[in-house]
């Protein structure tokens, strides 16, 4: 997620006081100074019921794979942009702990919760990879888990109709940037290139999500960011632009452009009366504008911009990570 060329490039954009990335970076110190007085949550069985089966156990144990991935990454991206060791021995408590306490995860929410909430341990494994400190045993055993326990549950999902799959295919990409698996890695660009434009329709809805009544718009938001992301990874790894395929009209682009419109005029969604749409008070970040944020610099688009000039810096710190610090780590071509 985060090449050298623009962790380069952000810090030398805080060492020049550019207030953009000054402002965005002092909130991500917020999260990761926070995380120093965290405690870890790793469990032996990562087991995830259905909600309506049973919501306590459903909430508690994903509550705490979220905080435990959100302030790895957050202390991993601090180190790296500030070089203070504190935060990557931080970021290495959490990634340990789930890498020696979790062997396996369970019942029927198990490896999507597991997909896209675990992404942030893997973005905080990538980043804090080269860490001297990092003992070579303990990195071994956290490699070991991406490729039994996280890209397993990847995998297994990554064949899915809906956002199942685009969510397995993210934590696959991640796992095979990872781990060095170029087969496997090819395999989830296949995936992907194989059903883009089925799930996309010609005027931008994605045919899956707006089925899912009032929460429409926040599912087509929960696909998108997945894919994009996956997109992105792909593209340092192969570099393959996946963000400018198009076929008879439809492409990604279409896709956000179609979800931004909604999200600003509601009261036109044509799927369902009065539907959810992102609130840029929520205590958990601002969805889409994460996502449209991530893709401003992919589409230059005046649109975007206009939509998110007003709440920058933007953090999405729940749930799910594909497009967590979007404000200061800037999407960049360099292919």
């Amino acid at each position: 997620m985060h090449p050298q060329k623009q962790i380069d490039f952000v810090k030398e954009q805080i060492k020049s006081n550019n207030k953009r990335y000054t402002d965005a970076f002092h909130a991500l110190l917020v999260y990761a100074d926070s995380a120093l007085l965290k405690e870890q949550h790793a469990l032996t069985d990562f087991s995830i019921p259905g909600f309506y089966v049973n919501p306590n156990l459903h909430r508690k144990n994903k509550q705490g794979l979220e905080a435990d991935a959100f302030y790895a990454y957050a202390c991993a991206l601090a180190w790296q942009l500030s070089g203070k060791a504190i935060y990557a021995d931080r970021a290495l408590y959490f990634l340990n702990a789930w890498g020696s306490i979790n062997q396996t995860y369970s019942e029927a929410d198990g490896p999507l919760v597991l997909s896209y909430s675990g992404s942030g341990l893997l973005m905080a494994a990538e980043l804090m990879r080269n860490y001297n400190n990092w003992k070579q045993e303990d990195k071994d055993q956290f490699a070991t888990w991406v490729k039994n326990v996280y890209r397993k549950a990847g995998n297994e999902i990554r064949r899915r109709p809906n956002n199942w799959a685009d969510w397995g295919r993210f934590a696959s990409v991640l796992a095979s940037y990872y781990l060095d698996d170029e087969k496997d890695m090819a395999m989830n660009l296949k995936l992907i290139k194989a059903d883009l434009f089925d799930k996309i329709a010609g005027d931008g809805h994605l045919t899956e999500e707006v089925k899912r009544e009032s929460n429409g718009i926040w599912y087509t938001y929960f696909s998108l960011a997945p894919i994009t992301a996956a997109a992105w990874v792909l593209y340092n790894a192969t570099h393959e632009n996946l963000f400018q395929l198009e076929k008879d009209g439809r492409s990604i682009k279409k896709a956000l452009d179609y979800l931004l419109l909604y999200q600003q005029q509601p009261a036109d969604w044509p799927w369902f009366k009065n539907p959810r749409i992102g609130q840029a008070k929520d205590p958990n970040g601002f969805w889409p504008a994460n996502l449209i944020e991530a893709m401003l610099p992919v589409y230059n688009s005046a649109a975007y911009d206009i939509f998110l000039a007003p709440h920058r810096p933007i953090i999405y710190n729940k749930h799910h990570f594909a497009w967590v610090f979007p404000t200061l780590m800037p999407v960049m071509f360099t292919h």
